[in-house]
């Protein structure tokens, strides 16, 4: 059996300082700072110490539950000695753990509130808290009624308990615990760097590769307002650079296949840094056309030509003629390049991955610049002075058709903006674990 030494924010998410019959908590961590292995350690210790005990474990999705919250809990039960079959049954098809002591776990999503209706429970814990609505976190917290104690129960109090990453918007866990706290509702604010049992590169890997306010939100364990403003932050006259084009090197296209306007980038890399030197930004046009006027400019390239971009023009299907790549690839071959490369993702990011990734070779933590732009690339820097999201939310204001009737030059956001931020989450992306380990 093993031995805990719990941190002390992980130490105050498990205690209660109150005397009220209901405990609320939220432990809200940067990455690495222990949630799921805090909240997963608690929800055993309440199994063990009110023997008949009843608790449930949920998040949005049961596939989140699957794949996380309940691989750890069957690593506590290693970890403190707990046999599988003689100290405590795991029932697949019921997705429930009961203890040799009556105790028993349930897990399931909380999709749907509905599901739950029925249940009695003494305490519950909530996975990812932040992607739940108010309304199941309402519903859940109404199912913690069951009256059933034993005579050694003296210091039982019903937990509602939840672990989450910091959310770009202020949503419920903001209103409750922030705004308008109870004063059983407690919110536990742990900061990736309080974690002393993390690798001493961890840190360091992503102060070089979030931005500032991201990593403030994201590892700081604070809130913050990341979704209101602009999409692209901190871009300064230091990412301005007259750039040169170098016909020895690889040159990167990156292609966003929109039919009015079609926006590709062109760029150069190295290994930490990007270099946007031109675009093409054609209105009505057919990718044919994109790429011939791409040989037009640049007739004598010597080095490889790297194609990225949009994964809906179906990098997997190059042996057709009709997909947006072979298209690209059958006009170079026939102009007489023939070093061309794919470099694609099988599906597209979400936008959210691609803003945070570009944003942070931008400027990052520690006050790096690794992204540069040419001022002849017009369209690309009017996305990056121009695009921004809904007010108080984490959703790119598109202009509507309407607003396009109305001022032409908005046909122009988004899609150099998608093109450019392809290329840089494809070889820059922002990774939230550390490789080989559990955090």
């Amino acid at each position: 059996m093993v031995e805990y030494k719990l941190l002390p924010k992980q130490r105050e998410f498990i205690e209660i300082p109150h005397n009220e019959s209901l405990d609320v908590a939220i432990y809200q961590g940067g990455y690495g700072s222990g949630k799921t292995w805090c909240g997963a350690l608690l929800g055993i210790l309440l199994a063990r110490k009110y023997p008949g005990c009843r608790g449930l474990v949920g998040a949005k999705e049961y596939e989140l539950v699957r794949k996380t919250t309940l691989v750890t809990y069957f690593e506590h039960l290693e970890l403190l000695g707990y046999v599988p079959d003689v100290h405590y049954l795991y029932s697949k098809s019921d997705k429930r753990i009961k203890f040799q002591n009556g105790s028993e776990i349930l897990f399931c999503g909380l999709d749907n509130p509905e599901k739950i209706k029925s249940l009695n429970l003494h305490w519950a814990e909530i996975e990812e808290a932040s992607q739940l609505t108010d309304t199941s976190f309402k519903q859940l917290l109404g199912r913690l009624r069951n009256t059933y104690r034993q005579k050694d129960w003296v210091d039982f109090r019903y937990r509602l308990f939840g672990h989450t990453n910091p959310q770009s918007s202020k949503g419920w866990i903001y209103e409750r615990f922030i705004e308008h706290p109870h004063p059983n509702y407690r919110i536990i604010m742990a900061p990736t760097t309080n974690n002393i049992y993390l690798p001493e590169h961890f840190i360091k890997s992503m102060q070089e590769s979030f931005d500032n306010e991201y990593y403030r939100i994201n590892v700081l364990g604070e809130f913050g307002n990341y979704s209101s403003g602009l999409v692209v932050k901190n871009f300064s006259k230091d990412n301005l650079k007259y750039l040169k084009y170098n016909s020895e090197i690889p040159l990167h296209i990156t292609c966003d296949f929109n039919v009015d306007p079609m926006c590709w980038c062109l760029a150069h890399k190295d290994e930490n840094n990007v270099y946007f030197f031109d675009e093409l930004v054609i209105e009505k046009t057919t990718t044919k056309e994109c790429i011939e006027e791409f040989i037009r400019r640049y007739p004598n390239h010597q080095g490889e030509i790297i194609i990225n971009g949009d994964a809906s023009g179906d990098n997997r299907s190059t042996q057709s003629e009709y997909t947006n790549y072979a298209i690209i690839k059958n006009s170079l071959n026939a102009y007489g390049y023939k070093n061309v490369k794919f470099k694609l993702r099988n599906y597209n990011p979400p936008i959210l991955s691609r803003i945070s990734a570009f944003n942070a070779r931008v400027k990052n933590y520690s006050n790096e610049v690794h992204l540069f732009v040419d001022p002849k690339c017009k369209w690309l820097l009017y996305n990056i002075y121009n695009l921004g999201f809904k007010e108080g939310t984490s959703i790119v204001d598109v202009p509507t058709i309407t607003q396009i009737r109305r001022d032409r030059k908005l046909k122009f956001l988004e899609h150099p903006f998608d093109a450019a931020s392809y290329l840089v989450e494809y070889y820059w992306q922002i990774k939230t674990e550390l490789k080989g380990e559990k955090l």
